[in-house]
Parts: structure tokens; sequence; C-alpha cells
């Protein structure tokens, strides 16, 4: 019978333990990718994602308006869906319009439905 050895955790690291272990995990990848899920699972920017999606192309200022947010609040919400590329912009003149990214949804949805298998 093979006995693990004793590992004394306060004179390793977190790090050291982890890449030690038979764990082989990309804890960068995983730390995206529950960036990206939790830009989704918000109740506000679903509710975001929705006037984009109903108005196919949006500003800012239409989005808070309808919406009834500060103007900083939705601007702090949109860059987070912004950052997880969940919504792109496009600039015309001195407007900048939202919209979907319906690839990277596609993709979103692809990624959950194998996870939870």
């Amino acid at each position: 019978m093979m006995v693990a050895p004793v590992v004394n955790e306060k004179s390793m690291s977190t790090e050291k333990l982890v890449s030690e272990s038979l764990l082989n995990v990309d804890f960068h990848s995983v730390k995206k990718a529950s960036l990206v899920l939790r830009a989704l699972n918000h109740k506000l920017r679903q509710q975001l994602l929705k006037v984009i999606e109903d108005e196919k192309k949006i500003t800012v200022t239409e989005i808070y308006v309808k919406l009834r947010l500060e103007q900083s609040v939705a601007s702090q919400h949109l860059a987070i869906l912004r950052k997880a590329e969940i919504v792109a912009t496009e600039r015309d003149g001195k407007f900048i319009y939202y919209t979907i990214n319906h690839k990277r949804i596609e993709e979103i949805n692809k990624f959950v439905k194998e996870l939870v298998g």
C-alpha cells in the first residue's frame, strides 16, 4: 500500500501544493470562464441584454433612459459585458452603439451544455 507523504501546508505555498498534485487544471482559464458566466448571471445585466436584443443597436444613453438607471451604473455593467465579449460596440460619429455578440452567446451556451452534461 502506497502512503502519500505528509505535507506541512504551512511550509509550502498553495501554488506549489497544486502544481505538485495530480490535478491538471488551468486555473487561469477557469477564472476567465467564471468571469464570463458571472457576467451573464446578474439580473440587471440580463435586463441590459434584453433591451439591446430588442433594439438590435442602441446607445448607452438610450439604455439608461429605458431602464431608469444612473448613467454610471449602466456604463459599469456594459463594461463587464464588453470585457466578457458578450456585447460589441460600434462607433458612429460621436455615438457608440451596443449590439449583442451572438457568436459569443452561442459559444457560452455550448460550453454550459457541455459542462452540465
